[in-house]
């Protein structure tokens, strides 16, 4: 095919191997319902009550087992032939297990007129459950399945968005409205708890059956307390939200088709109170302070005192259907790292895989340090009984370091303090033994050495280890509006305006001769991209900085599109659980388990298979451009996005992420790593400041982007709507040149987040390479004019625009 022939002529060119689309393939489904199983997590077993024996009847409670929620909303959301819910997994089993079909077609008739009424998944209301229904389905079995789902999306967050001063910001994802609309209807408690009607269905359920199975089609974390000491609830399974064929992946897992091995990515702590995050969440519209600072997740909950009694689960925990048992680890000490080599033994009856976590503890130092950080994984092959691997993790001895921002120790720099470093081997964050090895360092060592960035402004406090405050030293405030122009741009001009179909003057089709150089002598090797670059005028390079007219089957825009100078328009796509298309386009994709889910896998070659075969579709498409991985830190419960994020821990996030973007580079589609960042609140976000200290957006909210960047290498990233210590994110230079370039390296293209409220001319000089989804080419060339921007600095941005598009196939 011709260089960039899916972008210039959106041909339907299917890419399966025997002629056939892949898009919302069989092989695909299966996938992505292997990778749901994958990722559920086991968090309760009493008395092996699963996996279900052949022949076992079953009365299926709550009405999520028919109001199936496969993914979050806004971005993430999926078009999708079908999505199986529990109900219509079980019946797949139906040789299996036999369920007590009255009581179904209860929650189905129900479900379907809460559906019929305008409520969508995960919103409807838990309907009161008949006496009589209930006596009739304990006279056909003793066992009882509970299923609870919950829902949330882009652009709001979970608890009090439907309280006025709470709302979400003005651009509300559409349709969403009425979802927001109906929290507060459906969640007198917000939606981290359960309802009053679910606790009245699960309370009739556990004292009318012996046997009582929970499964959790959720997004996130939730209220686990009602659970995890009740007796009479004796299995839970997290089957959390798993894309098209999450029924069945649950379904399977409940009868022992595969053992579950999924592993916890984020604490779930007793009560929502507990999260030290939870107190300040919503105290203002405005902003949020990150006064936690570097002790978030089980961070702050295996290293505060008193803090540990308040989890349920803590971080990595999961259980299985099988046993195995974890040699004495052995450490191995090398000029810049540590290996750490284990057995790991099936001691069980049927196969699995286990996940081996391997964690450090620093000593406290200066600086203070959590209690454990997660130092590496790995998760086993499919383990027979009485079989064993061996596995080999890799420490890297500079990435125990600290970073310290007040100079403590040596200012703007990662340190190694003096003392002893221990390591600790198990299958949780809890359930490990440490190792006999030691590492002794006789004095501090700097690892980098670096210069204070993105300091706070308004940040007056931080949490210390041992659970006290310290004052912080502020930095300069910015005027975040200051700009060459009198007036901003109103919401009028900018919310929601699509980019101008440029009109291209008549042209012959033969007989005229075109001397312009075109991109493709660039990729060829006839002239250099600076030289290309060079040649184009003011106002091509202008509209080049902005977001394209979409083309076939995209919504969200394209990059590129000079057809005069041989620039194809490049499609993007929204997705991290799917590529997104309109559902008027009549195209159905994949829609694979939310990001959370396949954290909870602690698999990187799954989610590189995942990225793989998800930007396959894409460029099935014709997209070139997949707007995902999402992997913003998951510091609290309420964040509306969660789901399309990763973990509350860095490592593991980049790990997962960082597989996702090799595969879908894999397929010379570019990957969008998002949203950078320290977007961790939808409420407001495009004007809300996250004000946190300088060592705790270095070690805990940047960590995720700079692993990817060194090891995966994203071609593209997005900045983020919100304000960071009063600087714009895709306006701030020192985020966007001197870290992530300068320090890290990055030599791929960064683009704003659709519509954000940032000035275009301010963007372009901070190295935020491209506005979306449209530009203000205009407003470029007049704030040139004025003195307030170069057209060097143009040229700068516009190379890393072609570049993006020279990598695209």
């Amino acid at each position: 095919m011709e260089r960039w022939a899916r972008a210039k002529y959106q041909p339907v060119l299917p890419l399966g191997e025997d002629g056939r689309r892949i898009t919302g393939s069989r092989e695909h489904i299966m996938l992505s319902k292997d990778a749901a199983k994958e990722g559920m997590v086991l968090l309760k077993n009493q008395g092996n009550v699963l996996p279900l024996a052949k022949g076992s009847r079953v009365a299926l409670f709550g009405k999520a087992t028919i109001d199936y929620v496969k993914g979050g909303g806004g971005s993430g959301d999926v078009t999708v032939a079908y999505a199986r819910n529990l109900y219509e997994g079980l019946k797949q089993k139906a040789g299996h297990v036999e369920i007590f079909e009255e009581l179904a077609l209860f929650y189905k008739e129900n479900v379907k007129g809460q559906y019929a009424k305008g409520r969508g998944p995960g919103m409807t209301v838990e309907p009161a459950l008949p006496e009589e229904l209930l006596k009739k389905a304990r006279a056909f079995t003793d066992t009882a399945i509970i299923s609870i789902c919950r829902y949330s999306g882009e652009g709001w967050d979970r608890k009090s968005i439907y309280d006025k001063k709470n709302k979400t910001d003005d651009m509300v994802i559409a349709g969403l409205e009425q979802r927001q609309d109906a929290e507060e209807e459906v969640f007198e408690e917000g939606d981290f708890y359960l309802t009053h009607a679910e606790k009245a269905m699960v309370e009739s359920v556990k004292n009318s059956f012996p046997r009582v199975i929970v499964v959790m089609n959720v997004g996130g974390m939730v209220d686990t307390d009602w659970f995890a000491g009740e007796d009479k609830i004796q299995a839970v399974l997290m089957a959390w939200q798993g894309g098209i064929e999450g029924g069945l992946a649950a379904a399977e897992l409940l009868i022992g088709e595969g053992s579950p091995s999924g592993k916890l990515s984020d604490t779930f702590a007793k009560r929502l109170e507990d999260y030290p995050s939870t107190y300040n969440f919503h105290e203002s519209d405005d902003y949020v302070e990150y006064t936690d600072d570097i002790y978030v997740g089980y961070r702050y909950f295996e290293t505060i005192p008193g803090a540990a009694d308040k989890v349920n689960y803590p971080f990595g925990f999961g259980l299985s259907y099988t046993k195995f048992s974890l040699s004495v680890p052995v450490v191995e000490k090398g000029e810049h790292d540590l290996r750490v080599m284990v057995d790991v033994c099936n001691v069980g009856a049927v196969a699995g895989k286990e996940v081996v976590q391997v964690y450090y503890s620093a000593p406290q130092g200066r600086l203070g340090k959590p209690a454990r950080e997660l130092a590496a994984f790995c998760k086993t092959r499919l383990l027979q009984p009485g079989e064993t691997q061996t596995v080999t993790l890799r420490i890297d001895i500079n990435d125990m370091a600290s970073y310290d921002d007040l100079g403590k120790v040596v200012k703007s720099a990662y340190v190694l303090e003096r003392g002893e470093y221990r390591f600790y081997v198990g299958t949780s964050v809890r359930d490990t033994v440490e190792s006999s090895y030691v590492m002794v360092l006789n004095e501090d060592v700097v690892t980098e050495q670096l210069s204070p960035k993105m300091v706070p402004t308004q940040l007056s406090k931080r949490m210390l280890a041992d659970g006290s405050f310290e004052e912080l030293p502020q930095g300069e405030p910015v005027d975040t509006d200051a700009s060459v122009f009198a007036a901003k741009l109103s919401e009028k001009e900018t919310a929601g305006v699509t980019p101008v179909v440029r009109r291209r003057e008549s042209y012959r089709l033969w007989g005229d001769i075109d001397n312009r150089p075109k991109l493709i002598d660039v990729a060829e090797g006839r002239m250099t991209l600076e030289e290309f670059v060079a040649q184009l005028p003011d106002e091509q390079l202008a509209e080049l900085l902005g977001g394209q007219p979409n083309t076939g089957v995209a919504n969200t825009f394209g990059y590129g599109n000079l057809p005069d100078y041989g620039v194809p328009n490049i499609m993007t796509a929204d997705g991290p659980a799917g590529v997104r298309i309109a559902p008027q386009c009549g195209v159905c994709t994949t829609a694979w388990p939310c990001s959370f889910m396949l954290a909870c896998s602690w698999n990187p070659e799954l989610a590189e298979r995942v990225g793989e075969a998800g930007s396959a579709e894409a460029k099935e498409n014709n997209i070139g451009a997949w707007l995902t991985p999402a992997i913003n830190i998951h510091r609290s419960p309420l964040c509306g996005r969660n789901f399309e994020y990763y973990s509350e821990d860095p490592y593991l996030t980049a790990k997962m992420a960082g597989a996702m973007v090799t595969g879908i580079q894999s397929n010379h589609v570019a990957a969008t790593v998002k949203h950078f960042a320290l977007n961790n609140k939808e409420t407001n976000r495009t004007e809300s400041d996250s004000r946190a200290s300088e060592r705790a957006i270095r070690e805990i909210y940047l960590k995720a982007f700079e692993r990817i960047v060194k090891e995966a290498k994203p071609w593209s990233i997005m900045s983020s709507y919100n304000i960071i210590n009063g600087h714009r994110a895709s306006e701030n230079r020192e985020m966007l040149e001197d870290i992530l370039r300068g320090e890290w390296g990055f030599e791929g293209m960064v683009t704003t987040d659709w519509w954000a409220h940032s000035e275009h001319y301010k963007e372009t000089k901070a190295g935020n390479d491209v506005k979306m989804a449209c530009g203000f080419p205009g407003r470029l060339l007049e704030a040139m004019e004025k003195g307030a921007l170069t057209r060097g600095e143009m040229e700068i941005c516009a190379r890393r625009i072609l570049g993006l598009i020279l990598r695209i196939d």
